[in-house]
């Protein structure tokens, strides 16, 4: 998990995920000179950024009430022909494809708010709004991370587990209503039974899991 001053367990600086899939856009670029990716939830924008100066098409999907700070933050970026703001709200997938099919998405955070069965719905959805051989990024916040002390979902399996964290972790990080957490081999599951091929797992020093997946 990502420390930081502001008790946040995510971060968009040095992250290998994230960085993998900005390795994976300039090769894709360098071959087609043309590659669409989809980034949510938006964040502050570095990660979309990122990807615009590689010269990428980006959508940036995020809720609607965030829309004007987000624009803004485009428009400050002076890359806003390359980066388009889409509204979502989970569990719903972005609500315009304006990019799609895309080369590659990147999904931050905010799959842990929905249950497993929900999770696996929307992870299908967006598997559909890839290129065959386009590729899914993921994090997702885990089991065995500092957020699994005291969880009471703990013990439960996925397909059961939803439960909010311990009142201590759920201040601190400020994440409150139910979570479901997982571990890597829960992720790995997730995503087979989303019809995704699943590439490389991996658990961060922090406990958090990641992976990557394509559609075949």
């Amino acid at each position: 998990m990502e420390k930081n001053s502001n008790a946040s367990p995510w971060s968009e600086d040095n992250d290998a995920i994230q960085q993998l899939a900005l390795e994976d856009c300039a090769k894709r670029q360098r071959i087609d000179h043309s590659v669409s990716v989809l980034v949510l939830p938006a964040g502050q924008c570095k990660l979309a950024v990122r990807f615009a100066q590689l010269d990428a098409q980006v959508t940036v999907a995020d809720l609607n009430e965030r829309q004007r700070e987000i624009e803004g933050r485009i428009l400050a970026s002076g890359l806003a022909g390359n980066i388009h703001f889409a509204e979502t709200e989970l569990p719903a997938p972005p609500a315009t494809d304006a990019g799609a099919p895309y080369d590659i998405i990147v999904f931050r955070h905010g799959l842990c708010a929905l249950p497993y069965a929900q999770a696996k719905l929307l992870i299908r959805q967006l598997m559909q709004k890839l290129k065959i051989g386009g590729k899914l990024y993921l994090s997702i916040l885990g089991l065995h991370s500092e957020l699994g002390e005291g969880y009471a979902g703990r013990e439960q399996s996925i397909y059961e587990r939803y439960s909010p964290l311990s009142p201590s972790i759920a201040r601190k990080y400020d994440i409150h209503g139910e979570v479901c957490l997982y571990s890597e081999r829960d992720l790995f599951l997730l995503l087979l039974e989303s019809g995704a091929s699943v590439l490389r797992t991996l658990t961060t020093t922090w406990g958090n899991v990641k992976a990557v997946a394509v559609r075949v």
